[in-house]
């Protein structure tokens, strides 16, 4: 299994999602090898054994050429410097000229480790194609220790393709998020599309975390039905019982959880914060989280005359999450487009009732979250306001979402990996 991130480091979903897999693959009878970039050492490794990347040299078998193996990997990464408006002849040569310095520079560095950052900064696409390489070289190393390789996000789908080529072992990629969630169809990154729809056609089988996301990979990348599956996420409760925490203050707390960028929504949370505000004042609103909005978001709080009931707190991780949900008396996922969405689930787990976008995969699964279009501020507002003067209906939902969200368990979402697997085993 090639991942980017696991607990207890991790940057957002992904990793929180993968730690919930291996140990639901582990309760099924399903050994993982979990491949990363960057490994700190502290990982929980009792359901999966961590590969660390960094500490992998690059080295393949003397009956491969350096050209073969580079073929196999099928990686080539044209540098950012790339002069527009070739003609494709041109384009032809940059291409030719760029592997053979790829060439040329794989035999200078054959035999060492390179040292990944493991984030997401501004070197990430060498990263990605430098963890390709590995990722190939570690595949035949472990060659005879697994059936299926398994990819998640495009930042993995290079390593799955190379240690599918290498070994010819069958792929399953697993679709978390696309290009069309990032941003709109406009601004996507082609660079990003590219390795995605080469992924999911190099796959004998495409996990997609929602009929949502699913419904994108069919359309937006013109994969073939037939071999894409839905399985709905879960969460990951065990030792995240409720805690108890003493407020500060005695108004109401109304948060918004997650990274603030445009797929998230954090100004439709805000139009509708200023909404609820000129109806009640006893209550107060929290963004949690980080993000290239974050700055804009506290100036548009700042120009409606909110900065007095708002609060930004930056990025929350492990029991500070747990402690701002224990805090909360509604939830918010306002996103624009969510492929599937844990957070309300692990507010429902703290039984703070949840209004979330349908636009979101959690949406799907969740009979007893209150469900609001992302764009529509008023319904949101209504919906939020409605939770925080109505007693009976903040009691009902709580109860409900609460036993709703904890029949969802990552040991019945693998059973279902476990039977993809198993489908594309000769």
């Amino acid at each position: 299994m090639f991942g980017w991130e696991f607990p207890p480091h991790i940057a957002g979903g992904l990793g929180t999602a993968c730690y919930g897999i291996v140990k639901g693959l582990a309760y099924n009878g399903v050994e993982t090898l979990f491949v990363m970039p960057s490994a700190s050492g502290d990982e929980d490794q009792s359901a999966a054994r961590i590969i660390n990347a960094s500490d992998v040299p690059v080295e393949f078998p003397a009956n491969l050429s350096v050209k073969t193996f580079l073929d196999k990997v099928q990686f080539v990464h044209i540098g950012t410097n790339m002069v527009p408006y070739l003609d494709p002849q041109e384009f032809h040569d940059l291409v030719e000229k760029d592997k053979k310095r790829q060439v040329r520079d794989f035999r200078i560095n054959y035999g060492q480790k390179y040292k990944f950052s493991g984030k997401y900064g501004s070197d990430l696409m060498e990263e990605v194609a430098r963890y390709a390489m590995i990722g190939g070289t570690i595949a035949m190393e472990h060659k005879d220790e697994f059936d299926v390789i398994h990819a998640h996000d495009w930042l993995t789908y290079c390593a799955g393709i190379a240690a599918k080529q290498l070994t010819g072992k069958p792929l399953v990629v697993h679709v978390h998020a696309t290009s069309f969630d990032r941003s709109s169809d406009q601004n996507i990154d082609t660079r990003v599309y590219e390795i995605e729809k080469r992924g999911m056609e190099a796959a004998d089988r495409v996990i997609t975390v929602s009929d949502l996301t699913r419904n994108i990979v069919i359309t937006k990348y013109g994969i073939n039905p037939d071999k894409v599956v839905t399985v709905h996420n879960a969460v990951d409760f065990s030792g995240k019982e409720n805690m108890q925490v003493e407020r500060g203050v005695k108004d109401k707390v109304v948060t918004f959880l997650g990274r603030i960028t445009f797929q998230k929504g954090p100004e439709y949370f805000i139009e509708a914060a200023a909404k609820v505000l000129k109806r009640t004042k006893n209550v107060r609103f929290v963004m949690a989280g980080s993000g290239d909005m974050m700055n804009r978001s506290i100036r548009y709080v700042a120009r409606l005359g909110l900065s007095d009931r708002f609060h930004f707190t930056g990025f929350l991780r492990g029991v500070e999450v747990q402690k701002m949900f224990a805090l909360s008396d509604v939830y918010v996922m306002p996103s624009v487009s969510e492929p599937f969405g844990i957070s309300p689930l692990e507010a429902m787990r703290t039984n703070v009732p949840s209004v979330i976008s349908k636009q979101s995969g959690a949406a799907e699964v969740l009979k007893y979250a209150f469900k609001v279009d992302f764009w529509d501020v008023d319904a949101m507002a209504d919906q939020i306001y409605a939770l925080l003067n109505y007693p009976a209906l903040s009691e009902f939902a709580s109860k409900h979402g609460y036993d709703e969200v904890n029949a969802l368990k990552w040991n019945n979402a693998t059973a279902k990996m476990k039977k993809v697997y198993e489908s594309v085993i000769k």
